[in-house]
């Protein structure tokens, strides 16, 4: 294998709630990829996933705010005054500026001129994470130092980045990929054919075997049904929908929640828990790392995943934390929205109902709890077309198969976009 490597360019690493892009670090390691990992931010999460420990790149982190790091920069700066691009790409910047004038945008600059100076000279190609800071900062400084770059776009990358950036980015990357089809039209809207489909997927030989699930129907109080809800406390995933929901429940249901996640909404959410006096049902154990989370999810009856558009356009993708679900073969109350769509049938993997509406989240609940023999059949039916459709390795494929392409490491592109499945939509 050549020593040539790929530079992989993240908003924050690592970071509990992107086991997304742990797993795939570490799968594109194991197909032979060389890797360095530059991240825009040092982690905030105090506890790892295991898979982070198992993936060889050591992170290098570019400083978060240019004042913290002035020498950095004027050695960056000084770099790029003998760069033949740098004409170039002042001029991209200018045009970036002027229609973003913001600081967010001079420190994107900064970050990439610190970026172009530190790679090391047998980096090939840069790969980024998201397509909106950190896909900046990649594209500064892939044109200043005459490399190619590409995206794995995502969620929030995709809905709130202007339409003008979003085209621009799409057009100088050499390619890209994005994991829900609903991401994809948006992307193909703006450039068509720019973007490929590669669905995450979970890698399931770090999953255990699914465990019997017991049959407790929230009738008897002393074995209440055990709800499970993991995400971040933000806005898009629906938590105020699921607490309003909760304290609609006939007195005559039994029930606890865990709500696994951290966020910026935490001190908001738990008044709202005490003003709705369900404080004593409903627990908040913060961030956790995957095996906590896999251990919640075998001692749960039913996960309930409400998401739904955020004020400022935010939305989530396919969210990973259904399909790790699934994989216990725990059985999902979600909403129609995004790409859950894509992985759960309404009736078929689980229950989807319309986001933003306590009321048909609630009717849902209550049908759930009453019928354990429901609840295990939709379970082992999405736990089958996670196995079917969604495991990793299509997705993994493709994308090892265009970063070796762009290093120079291979030209078999297209015998690994072959791999990717036909029925997984």
């Amino acid at each position: 294998m050549s020593a040539k490597r790929v530079a992989v360019v993240l908003k924050g690493y690592p970071r509990l709630s992107e086991t997304f892009i742990a797993q795939e670090l570490l799968a594109l390691e194991r197909r032979g990829l060389s890797l360095e990992i530059w991240s825009l931010r040092r982690p905030t999460d105090r506890a790892r996933h295991p898979m982070h420990g198992q993936i060889r790149a050591e992170a290098a982190y570019l400083p978060e705010y240019l004042r913290d790091a002035p020498l950095r920069v004027l050695r960056g700066l000084g770099a790029a005054l003998r760069r033949r691009n740098l004409p170039a790409l002042l001029a991209l910047f200018a045009r970036d500026f002027r229609r973003d004038p913001t600081a967010s945008r001079l420190r994107r600059l900064g970050q990439a001129l610190v970026l172009a100076r530190e790679l090391p000279a047998d980096v090939a190609h840069i790969h980024v994470h998201f397509l909106h800071t950190p896909a900046s900062v990649a594209r500064y400084a892939a044109l200043l130092t005459a490399r190619r770059w590409s995206f794995s776009a995502h969620a929030k990358d995709i809905w709130t980045t202007p339409d003008w950036e979003l085209t621009e980015k799409l057009r100088d990357a050499a390619w890209g990929v994005t994991c829900t089809r609903d991401g994809l039209a948006r992307l193909d809207a703006l450039a068509p054919g720019r973007t490929l489909l590669a669905y995450h997927g979970l890698d399931l030989s770090r999953f255990p075997i699914p465990p019997p699930h017991e049959t407790r129907d929230g009738t008897d109080p002393a074995q209440p049904l055990r709800l499970l809800c993991v995400g971040r406390l933000v806005a898009k995933k629906g938590h105020d929908d699921l607490i309003d929901a909760l304290a609609t429940l006939p007195p005559g249901l039994h029930w606890q929640l865990d709500l696994i996640g951290g966020g910026e909404l935490r001190a908001a959410l738990e008044a709202r828990v005490g003003t709705c006096g369900l404080a004593e049902r409903i627990r908040f154990r913060g961030a956790l790392a995957q095996p906590a989370v896999i251990e919640a999810m075998r001692a749960a009856d039913l996960f309930v995943l409400p998401t739904k558009p955020a004020p400022g356009g935010d939305r989530d993708g396919l969210p990973n934390v259904l399909m790790e679900a699934a994989s216990q073969a725990l059985p999902i109350l979600a909403t129609a929205f995004a790409g859950t769509p894509e992985f759960i049938t309404d009736g078929t993997h689980g229950v989807l109902v319309p986001p933003g509406d306590p009321a048909v989240l609630a009717a849902a609940l209550i049908r759930l709890a009453d019928d354990p023999g429901l609840r295990r059949r939709l379970g082992e039916a999405a736990r089958a077309r996670l196995v079917r459709d969604f495991s990793e390795e299509a997705a993994i494929a493709l994308i090892a198969g265009r970063l070796r392409a762009s290093a120079g490491l291979s030209s078999d592109v297209a015998a690994h976009e072959s791999e990717l499945p036909a029925c997984a939509s």
